[in-house]
This record gives structure tokens, C-alpha cells and sequence, in this order.
């Protein structure tokens, strides 16, 4: 089975930087898209960004649009997200996901595989 990795969470300062990473098992070398996600206690999972393995077509949230980016490193079978201008509202736990269904890429439950989570906290 396949297996995604989060790592690059942390605690950092309104305004800062952190970028955080996806390793993706060789298992998803054909997958058609990998995401990032984030959930606060209580709310319902949120699509942030998704990139498309094959044509590299971006994917954003608005709440995001300008001050993250997703990239994907192929050869090493990793997605990151840079996350920069960072506010305390983007305090959530962290997911990479892979496999979209067909419909809104934003809901989590259109996607099939999910890595573990990795926390971000935005202090003001």
C-alpha cells in the first residue's frame, strides 16, 4: 500500500515562513493529484492546496491564494508547501493526501489516501 509523510510542521510568528513537506511512496507514482489540507478541532477538514502529478496544474484555496505555493519534487517523489505572510487563522493540524475523485478537489472525502498530520501554530 501506499504511504504519504508529512514533516515540517512547527510553531512559528505572525508574518513568518514554514514550509512543509509530502513524501510519497513510489506507489503513487501515477496518482493524478497529491493535496494539502488542514483541520482545526471541531471543523470539517479543508482543502489548501492541490498539485496535479501529471500537468503540474496548481490548485489554491482563496484563503491562501498569494501566500502559499505547492511544488513537487518528481524525482523524489515529494510534494512541499510553502507557506509564507503566515496568520494566527492558519493555525490548523496538516494533511497530504493523494488519489482526487471527481468533484470538488476542497472535500476531503473525494480523496482516497491520507498521510498522518502535522501540526502548524501561528502565534500573533
Amino acid at each position: 500500500e501506499g504511504q504519504l509523510e508529512a514533516s515540517g510542521g512547527g510553531s512559528i510568528q505572525a508574518g513568518g515562513s514554514l514550509t512543509l513537506s509530502c513524501a510519497a511512496s513510489s506507489y503513487f507514482a501515477s496518482t493524478n493529484y497529491i493535496g494539502w489540507f488542514r483541520q482545526i478541532p471541531g471543523k470539517q477538514r479543508e482543502g489548501v492546496a492541490a498539485i496535479s502529478s501529471d500537468t503540474g496544474r496548481t490548485l489554491y484555496a482563496d484563503s491562501v491564494e498569494g501566500r502559499f505555493t505547492i511544488s513537487r519534487d518528481s524525482g523524489q517523489q515529494r510534494v512541499n508547501l510553502q507557506m509564507s505572510s503566515l496568520r494566527p487563522e492558519d493555525t490548523a493540524m496538516y494533511y497530504c493526501a493523494a488519489s482526487r475523485g471527481p468533484g470538488n478537489w476542497m472535500e476531503a472525502a473525494r480523496w482516497v489516501w491520507w498521510g498522518q498530520g502535522v501540526q502548524v501554530t501561528v502565534s500573533s
